[in-house]
Order: C-alpha cells, then sequence, then structure tokens
C-alpha cells in the first residue's frame, strides 16, 4: 500500500465550483419568487420546503408526479440553447397530474451536471419558474447537482417532481366515461417532450439547416418548441363543468395514452380528418419514412391532451375552452370494444 498522500487537497482540486452554486442559487430567488402563492411557508435555501394545503380542500387528496424531458435535451445541447427545456420538465410533471383533477400546488427540479455553468443553468431555471407560472404552482425547492466526469462537459439531465391536490369526490379516474361521449383534442404546441430519439434520427439522416425558415419560424425554434401547459383552462373547465375523463398524450401518442383511462370494455374512435396534422409532423413523417402507425405511436400528431365528456356537454366545453385561447378539435367519441380491437383506432 502506498503512503499517504502529502499535498493538501480540496473540493475544487476535485473539480466542484463552490463560487459558482452559490452565484446560481442568488440568480434563481427573483424567478422563483414570482412563482410564489398561497400556502408556501418555506421556500428555496432551506432544507426543505414547508407547503400548508388551502382550507379551501375539503377532503384534500394529494397528486404527484415525476418527470424528465428526455433527448430533447440533446438537441439543447447541440444548438446551445436553454432557455425552453424548463418549462417542458413543469409541463410533463404539472399535465399528468392535472388529468386526474389536480391543481399544481408546489413544483422542485432537479439539475445535474459535471461542471456547473452559471449562464446555462440559470436559462434553465428561469424556464422552469416560467413554466411554474404558467400553472399557477410554486417553485419551492430544487437541488444542483455538480458531479465531476459524470456528465460531459456542455450537458446536464433534469428531473421534476410536481405536487397538486384535489378534492376525493372530484378525483378524475375515467369511471364516468360511457359509450357516446365525445373526445375533444387540444392542440399541441409542437411535439412536445416525447420521440426525440427518433426526431434526432431523422435531422441525422435528413441533415436539415435548423437555422432554415420553416413555416415562418426557424426549424430549430420549432423542434426546441416548450411543451404546452394546459393547467389553467382545463381547471376552468372543470369548475364549470363534469369532465368524465383527460389525457395528456405523451411517450405512446394517442393510441397508447387514451386506453388509460378507459375500462376494458369501451374503445375511443377518432378521425384522423377531424384535425390538421402540423407541418412539423407531416415533415417528420416524410425525411424519416415513418408510417402512420408509428406516428400516432410515437408522436401527438398536433393533439396535446384530450378532454372527454358527455355528448351533452361537448358544445359547451368547446367553446369554453376555445374563450380560454385553446384550439379544440371533435376529435372522436367513445364506444363498446367490438372483440378484442385495440382500446383506441385512428380511422
Amino acid at each position: 500500500m502506498s503512503s499517504p498522500s502529502q499535498v493538501s487537497l480540496s473540493y475544487r482540486d476535485a473539480g466542484v465550483d463552490i463560487d459558482a452554486g452559490d452565484a446560481l442559487v442568488e440568480a434563481i430567488k427573483p424567478f422563483a419568487k414570482r412563482t410564489m402563492r398561497e400556502g408556501v411557508l418555506a421556500g428555496i435555501g432551506g432544507f426543505g420546503a414547508l407547503f400548508e394545503v388551502s382550507k379551501k380542500f375539503k377532503e384534500p387528496v394529494l397528486v404527484a408526479g415525476t418527470d424528465g424531458v428526455g433527448t430533447k435535451l440533446k438537441l439543447a445541447f447541440h444548438l446551445n440553447r436553454h432557455d425552453t427545456v424548463g418549462i417542458d420538465l413543469v409541463a410533463m410533471s404539472v399535465n399528468d397530474i392535472l388529468v386526474q383533477g389536480a391543481e399544481p400546488l408546489f413544483f422542485l427540479d432537479y439539475f445535474a451536471c459535471g461542471r456547473l455553468d452559471v449562464a446555462a443553468a440559470t436559462d434553465v431555471i428561469k424556464g422552469i419558474a416560467q413554466g411554474c407560472e404558467q400553472a399557477g404552482c410554486a417553485l419551492i425547492g430544487g437541488e444542483t447537482a455538480e458531479m465531476p466526469s459524470m456528465y460531459p462537459d456542455g450537458e446536464y439531465d433534469l428531473a421534476g417532481f410536481a405536487v397538486g391536490a384535489v378534492e376525493k369526490s372530484k378525483i378524475i379516474d375515467g369511471s364516468k366515461i360511457t359509450p357516446g361521449d365525445v373526445v375533444l383534442g387540444l392542440a399541441s404546441s409542437g411535439a412536445h417532450s416525447n420521440g426525440y430519439s427518433l426526431v434526432r434520427k431523422i435531422l441525422e439522416v435528413a441533415k436539415p439547416d435548423l437555422s432554415a425558415d420553416f413555416h415562418g419560424r426557424p426549424l430549430a425554434d420549432v423542434l426546441l418548441a416548450p411543451t404546452r401547459i394546459y393547467v389553467k383552462p382545463l381547471l376552468s373547465l372543470m369548475n364549470t363543468l363534469d369532465v368524465h375523463g383527460l389525457v395528456h398524450i405523451t411517450g405512446g401518442g394517442l393510441v397508447e395514452n387514451i386506453p388509460r383511462v378507459l375500462q376494458p370494455h369501451l374503445t375511443a374512435e377518432l378521425q384522423r380528418d377531424a384535425w390538421t396534422m402540423p407541418p412539423l409532423f407531416s415533415w417528420l413523417q416524410q425525411y424519416g419514412g415513418v408510417a402512420d402507425d408509428e406516428m400516432h405511436r410515437v408522436f401527438n400528431c398536433g393533439i396535446g391532451m384530450t378532454v372527454i365528456v358527455s355528448k351533452q356537454n361537448a358544445d359547451t366545453a368547446e367553446a369554453g375552452l376555445k374563450r380560454l385561447g385553446e384550439t379544440v378539435y371533435r376529435i372522436g367519441t367513445i364506444r363498446e370494444r367490438q372483440g378484442d380491437e385495440a382500446q383506441t383506432i385512428v380511422i
């Protein structure tokens, strides 16, 4: 065994920039402050954040969700653009808990890197704060982990955690969905945060100029467009009428996500001509030679959230969501399942 080293080592010698971490904390405090809401007792800076559930809930049930941004981050690294992935991070979790009827209350993030780039990390956190503002939830804490040799220079990973609350009697679980119900589709803002392994493969094959104009915007902007957050309009809708089911269209597309809220004897029959697939998806399909079935399984194809309501409430729901700024399509209906057919079909 060799003798102990006589040199004096410190954390900095291990590659950790302590000053950068302190600078990031100070940089993000103003953005987090803008997201504060009723219930926050202690936020960023302590060992744990404190949140008191509002007395407006009589029988509150907490709903929690966690997610990341996936390989969309690789595209952000390539373009050296970090201002939108934070919004993606929030959206993936808050949209998930929303579909059970929950109002998002607070959010925490985990940012891990090899060496902290304060400017890039600040852009990410600013996006997280912006996403929390859109969702009406508080950014009350998080963790920045600097781990030398774990990640290549210029790269990082993200995870997010959202907690919301819903009255026990108002949990949306799909049990009210019946034949004849109408499926409304809310337009997506792009590919959101799913299918980017295939997107990057198509880009590798097609080799497009990402700065070139694509229907009025640079292609890079279209590819990095942040995931739409549907919280405020859908909470408003849920306060005015009975929503039978909500589905966040993430990995698995329409055909694999809608069945998650359907009872075994039901099928959602969707009409492919009921909405126009945005140019991005047509471009990906053309240059990737992607089959229709694969498109519906991998991408949202222009529909980021579905709302299932009774036929009697469909017109009211559609009009209300449009007034709140959503682009709404009546994309299908619920019917009895025939034999062992798929629970979501696109015809």
